[in-house]
């Protein structure tokens, strides 16, 4: 099967729908580090066409982790405005609460939409807002989750 990634790049702008899973475990979250840039980012990824968001998530959680994690719930849908390299970004992202797992170590190293190498990272919820992670909005969402899906519109410079 061809996967494509559910984006368009007009060379100016560029758009995509992503997906991804919170895990959270012992009041903390697992972020993404890469190898060259200065900021953390959710586990998860674009969507290929013909995919769903739950099944896309699933899939980015295992390639990004090498576990396999299933969905409690929808958390959040974000739309996301920011500027990455000077060129504008509009993304669409889903968040998944995944049921709780005992898994805190992770040895797959995945790589990035940017081609640089991943690694798994915990951050402590309690923290969270004094790292340069993204989206920002889980310093304050995460220690309080909602029992309805949140919509949320955030315009953010990453780099």
């Amino acid at each position: 099967m061809n996967q494509i990634d559910a984006h368009f790049d007009d060379g100016k702008n560029y758009f995509r729908i992503r997906s991804c899973g919170i895990i959270i475990n012992d009041n903390q979250v697992l972020m993404v580090k890469n190898d060259q840039d200065d900021y953390l980012y959710s586990v998860g990824g674009a969507i290929h066409l013909g995919e769903t968001v739950e099944e896309a998530c699933v899939r980015e959680l295992k390639e990004e982790t090498g576990h396999s994690y299933e969905i409690d719930r929808l958390l959040f849908v974000h739309e996301n405005f920011f500027t990455m390299n000077n060129r504008p970004f509009h993304e669409i992202a889903f968040y998944f609460l995944m049921k709780p797992s005992s898994i805190t170590k992770f040895t797959q190293n995945s790589i990035g939409f940017t081609g640089a190498k991943e690694e798994m990272v915990w951050i402590p919820l309690e923290s969270f807002n004094q790292y340069k992670a993204y989206p920002s909005f889980f310093g304050e969402e995460l220690t309080n989750l909602s029992l309805h899906v949140k919509h949320i519109v955030t315009k953010e410079k990453n780099t």
